[in-house]
């Protein structure tokens, strides 16, 4: 095993932002391995499906991978909720086409991607090109992540005071430029081990990396 492929199919292209997270994930349990991503941007299809079982089949066969990452945000509902839908849609796929799929992890941040990249204060202000910036940011404070009214808000307020633009300047302001550039920063995203989702994440993770490097491990499977 020289490399693997793995493939993000997520709710929004604002969610690439975890593909950085995924690899590091991937390098502490498979290391020395070579890691290529892909996500998969279904928008380019004539018509775009909908329905979770008909993403993830053109996910896999538009971007063929060893590990497909199906992402959900948590928003109201439960992690367990959400992984039930993955996993429902995943065996309804494998009842209907009788093959074998790659093994299919769900990604379920609490309670949206934004809330996993509200990690450093530093990150962000270089996500915001002004790395030198003095403004206070109010961070919040870990353990306090999953229970966050609205990440994606409290995410892009911290963006804005962190580069210091005021009028057109701020108006102009790409937050979805910015919001994507944070993981660039970040090295170590050990720190979300703290929090119950990502630890569900790494366990799935750890337990298929761990099957994939047994010898005749590498068949794949749900």
């Amino acid at each position: 095993m020289c490399s693997i492929t793995f493939t993000l199919l997520s709710e929004g292209p604002s969610d690439q932002a975890l593909i950085p997270i995924l690899r590091w994930l991937l390098g502490q349990h498979l290391p020395g391995v070579a890691l290529n991503a892909d996500w998969a941007d279904l928008r380019r299809l004539p018509i775009p499906p909908r329905p979770l079982k008909e993403r993830i089949k053109h996910a896999l066969e538009l971007y063929p991978c060893d590990v497909l990452f199906v992402h959900r945000d948590a928003d109201r509902s439960s992690i367990k909720a959400r992984a039930g839908e993955i996993a429902a849609a995943v065996n309804k796929l494998r009842s209907q086409t009788r093959g074998v799929l790659p093994a299919c992890i769900p990604v379920i941040p609490v309670r949206t991607t934004e809330a996993w990249l509200l990690l450093e204060e530093q990150a962000i202000r270089e996500a915001a090109s002004n790395p030198r910036g003095r403004s206070s940011l109010s961070m919040p404070k870990l353990h306090e992540l999953e229970h966050l009214a609205d990440p994606k808000a409290e995410l892009d307020e911290l963006l804005r005071t962190a580069s210091e633009l005021s009028g057109r300047r701020l108006k102009d302001f790409n937050l979805n430029w910015a919001r994507q550039r944070i993981p660039e920063y970040i090295k170590d995203f050990g720190k979300l081990r703290k929090l119950s989702a990502f630890n569900r994440l790494e366990a799935d993770v750890r337990a298929w990396c761990v099957q994939t490097s047994r010898p005749g491990g590498g068949e794949r499977g749900a």
